[in-house]
């Protein structure tokens, strides 16, 4: 994938950028694979917001993606390299021998062409899946199982990639993109390689508007609102916020305030992140 600069023709592209897209193999999506994906201006049921800042956006359909590579033993050949307007990493399209067609999230080195299998015996390589304790110490790995059987949970971003640091007991210890090591149980399977579009993170939106076709809608400083609205609001003219350190429109701390609960699995949390 190759990164484009516009010419600055407008303010709006004077530092804008984007993908190439020269990657892609194929523009249209496989019709079998597509659900409806309505949107939810981030209302819940009750139609309350309950994630602000969202609404409007282009229109989309939701790719099927086989996070749980459970195909063992049948060879699959990738018949193109899509994009998926759902996520940040590109998506592959297999041709199972079996007939089958399913998508799966695409590794930064797999190709058009190339065969991948999932299950006992498969090769390391990328797009390949298989239980951690079939896969090396070292190897760098994505789309990671928590529980065996439900399917791919962590590292399935653009550019991600978590290292399987050492096998001990019925657990393998995972070093993830955050730094964190964790404990994932052998049995659990994982992708071999770093999750394509690897240059995602170094695209620079540009203007307002393309960060409206994304779904994003404006985001208004407290310290802008009035005091019923936002706790940093009022004041006479412009005024600082008027506490020791920022809080939510709620009250609670920010900018580095823990938000994680105490829960059973906090004992698989070798080394956190910070």
């Amino acid at each position: 994938m190759g990164i484009k600069r516009h010419k600055p023709i407008t303010a709006g592209r004077r530092f804008m950028s984007g993908p190439t897209f020269s990657e892609l193999s194929k523009k249209k999506p496989e019709k079998r694979l597509l659900h409806p994906n309505p949107k939810t201006g981030g209302r819940n049921v009750h139609g309350k917001i309950t994630i602000r800042r969202r609404g409007g956006g282009a229109k989309r359909s939701y790719r099927a993606i086989d996070f749980k590579r459970d195909k063992d033993g049948i060879p699959a050949r990738v018949a193109s390299i899509e994009y998926d307007p759902n996520r940040s990493a590109r998506i592959a399209l297999l041709h199972y021998a079996d007939g089958e067609k399913r998508y799966i999230i695409a590794p930064s080195e797999l190709k058009v062409d190339n065969v991948v299998t999932s299950g006992r015996g498969a090769d390391i390589k990328p797009g390949n899946a298989l239980m951690l304790r079939d896969i090396p110490t070292g190897t760098i790995i994505h789309n990671i199982e928590l529980i065996p059987g439900r399917g791919g949970q962590l590292v399935r971003s653009a550019g991600a990639g978590a290292q399987l640091m050492a096998k001990e007991g019925a657990y393998a210890h995972v070093r993830l993109p955050s730094g964190e090591v964790r404990l994932v149980r052998l049995d659990c399977k994982a992708t071999i390689g770093q999750v394509g579009n690897v240059e995602h993170e170094i695209i620079t939106i540009g203007k307002a508007g393309r960060s409206r076709h994304l779904g994003n809608r404006p985001k208004v400083r407290g310290k802008a609102m009035n005091p019923v609205d936002h706790p940093h609001g009022g004041g006479e003219g412009r005024a600082p916020i008027g506490m020791p350190s920022p809080v939510t429109p709620w009250g609670k701390p920010t900018l580095g305030y823990r938000t994680r609960k105490k829960k059973p699995s906090d004992k698989l949390i070798v080394r956190r992140r910070k």
